[in-house]
């Protein structure tokens, strides 16, 4: 049987030994064996970056009914190979400032 593959966050509770303090060893054992653990980079995610570029992807090159695979794969191959050209990034905007802002109720501090 292949692996599972499980993509994760950066999070203590998210590596095999939270499932030895969650299950029977044996249990624990079998669960570590069968998933393949995917970390996020530590600044960023790359899965909310791929899910911006499926989004763009979507919005600039499949909003159009195509009749087959193979246009399909052309027109996304085309799309993808304009991105890259262009060196299109993501643009973080979401600051420390604004990340303190928006979640000041969770993160209260002493000074306002």
């Amino acid at each position: 049987m292949s692996p599972c593959n499980e993509v994760q966050d950066n999070l203590n509770t998210h590596d095999g030994a939270s499932l030895y303090e969650t299950f029977p060893p044996a249990e624990a054992r079998r669960i570590v064996e069968e998933i393949e653990f995917h970390y996020t980079p530590k600044h960023c995610s790359w899965l909310n970056m791929a899910g911006m570029e499926i989004d763009t992807m979507g919005r600039q090159c499949l909003d159009r009914r195509l009749d087959n695979r193979g246009l399909t794969a052309e027109e996304v191959a085309a799309w993808e190979n304009a991105c890259n050209a262009r060196k299109a990034r993501v643009h973080w905007t979401f600051t420390i400032a604004v990340a303190r802002q928006k979640l000041r109720k969770l993160y209260p501090s002493i000074v306002d």
